[in-house]
């Protein structure tokens, strides 16, 4: 949008609390590749001056997490621009606030220089093997890829991992006006390139398009629902290789039921 003359900010809110946060553009940032000035402008960035304060906390002890961008917790605010609660509802005004902090349900990180990139919804979360994927970075590796018009992860059953992501799409069509041209294996070794193994779906289901609400919010319940009918056949690692190939045995043994750590979220 940049090149047809848009000036774009990046907000963050909630109806619980109003405008947050926003990427407070830095000067710095002006020389850098597009691609990365993309990647900046996706954090949701600082606390405005209506809000007193922002973190990124684990839950269960309510200690922030470290700045490194990459350790994962739940976006939590306070300041006087927070709800006071639900109305006529006690119980998920009390779930909702932990020591005075109004959790969001957003699951993110807090980088070097203090601003917060938001990585996925807490339900969103896919736990597998004890490793938390974030559904939305998958997802903006398969909105990277040229013939991707539509992308929604969500998990699915593992016989070994407890969870495993699984991608819907829907495809552009191709010069001759065919979608047909493009199949599963494509998409999972186009994910190979660019996402740790354990990122990388095990199954990618094509659709026409993605069932969304009326303001054009894609339905994961609905794909969740889809997904829990999947079957995939996974096996342990051989003691050879150490890895794990979908939809084969080795040496005769078939996965068994998982038994996962639990996850730090």
């Amino acid at each position: 949008m940049k090149p047809l003359g848009f000036h774009v900010s990046h907000t963050y809110g909630l109806t619980e609390v109003g405008p947050a946060l926003v990427c407070e553009w830095q000067a710095k940032w002006n020389n850098l590749p597009s691609q990365d000035q993309s990647k900046i402008m996706a954090r949701q960035g600082i606390n405005s001056v209506s809000l007193a304060h922002m973190d990124v906390k684990d839950l269960n002890t309510m200690i922030s997490v470290p700045r490194d961008g990459k350790t994962m917790g739940e976006v939590v605010l306070k300041g006087s621009t927070v709800m006071k609660g639900y109305f006529k509802n006690p119980k998920a005004t009390a779930e909702a606030f932990r020591n005075g902090w109004f959790a969001t349900g957003d699951i993110g990180v807090i980088h070097p220089d203090g601003y917060l990139e938001i990585k996925d919804r807490s339900k969103d979360v896919i736990i597998s093997g004890g490793e938390n994927i974030s559904s939305v970075e998958l997802e903006s590796v398969l909105y990277s890829h040229p013939r991707v018009l539509e992308a929604a992860v969500v998990a699915m059953p593992h016989p070994v991992w407890g969870e495993s992501p699984c991608a819907f799409l829907a495809i552009k069509k191709n010069s001759d006006g065919k979608c047909d041209d493009l199949n599963e294996a494509d998409i999972i070794a186009y994910c190979r390139t660019k996402l740790p193994h354990y990122m990388v779906p095990k199954k990618v289901e094509f659709i026409p398009e993605l069932p969304k609400t009326s303001t054009g919010k894609i339905q994961k319940f609905q794909l969740r629902e889809l997904a829990r009918n999947f079957v995939v056949s996974e096996t342990f690692p051989s003691e050879k290789s150490g890895q794990v190939n979908a939809n084969t045995e080795i040496q005769g043994r078939q996965a068994q039921p998982a038994r996962l750590a639990s996850s730090r979220l």
